[in-house]
């Protein structure tokens, strides 16, 4: 059943990326760096986010079952 999650979860990380790259100007102009990534860095930004916060996730879905 994991490796299905799995799958399921690659639309949702282009789809990330995606809007990761249309919302850039507004992120960037906020923050003082540059407005302007390609679709390549929007994925390499969104899987790093995503390694940060899945450990996270992970934790507080296993909480209510101890």
């Amino acid at each position: 059943m994991g490796y299905f999650r799995i799958l399921s979860a690659i639309p949702g990380f282009f789809l990330s990326s995606f809007f990761v790259m249309l919302l850039w100007d507004v992120i960037a102009s906020r923050m003082g760096i540059a407005p302007d990534i390609n679709y390549v860095t929007s994925m390499l930004i969104t899987i790093t986010l995503w390694i940060a916060v899945a450990p996270l996730a992970a934790v507080s879905a296993n909480k209510g079952k101890f």
